[in-house]
């Protein structure tokens, strides 16, 4: 049975699971979106001129974990059995070096997708699909207010269940 995306003879393929055992299988994943005061203070009001921002964004995060396997090629149509979309604001915001010029004060949203399924294969691609998704119609529903806003990273903070084990992403190390 390949264990990738391609088989003997270079060719891209689906990846065989029928050997594989059915086990509960978890993941999260994370995106930031950075905007700037006036965008965040819409966010925190529920006052935006399209509506509910985070309301929208979490319903557009549990659509986009069905939808995963039409976007990703090679991803597995799998069973979603729950969705938890959390938002939080970071403590402390971190502008990307990339773009000195958004002030320090840059607001930034996260938004966490941990998602179930129990199969034979993992439910990465669905969290961080949902969590891409979320942060995406965050931007939709507020670029009016900050064009410049900024997503990333999105990454996958941890996963439970399959061959693979268990995987928790650590914290960087500060030197």
């Amino acid at each position: 049975m390949p264990s990738n995306h391609f088989d003997a003879d270079g060719n891209v393929h689906m990846v065989d699971v029928s050997g594989k055992r059915v086990t509960e299988r978890t993941a999260t994943a994370s995106s930031r979106i950075m905007m700037n005061a006036q965008a965040a203070e819409l966010v925190r009001q529920g006052t935006s001129r399209k509506g509910d921002v985070l309301a929208v964004a979490r319903l557009a995060a549990i659509a986009a974990t069905k939808w995963t396997p039409h976007l990703i090629p090679l991803c597995h149509a799998i069973p979603i059995e729950s969705v938890e979309v959390q938002f939080d604001w970071a403590d402390h915001p971190q502008p990307s070096p990339a773009d000195a010029s958004r002030p320090q004060s840059t607001d930034q949203l996260i938004c966490r997708v941990t998602c179930v399924t129990s199969g034979k294969t993992g439910i990465e691609m669905e969290a961080l699909t949902a969590a891409s998704v979320a942060s995406l119609t965050v931007y939709d529903m507020l670029k009016s207010v900050d064009r410049a806003m900024q997503i990333g990273p999105t990454q996958l903070e941890g996963k439970a269940g399959g061959q693979s084990g268990t995987f928790v992403r650590q914290p960087p190390t500060q030197g």
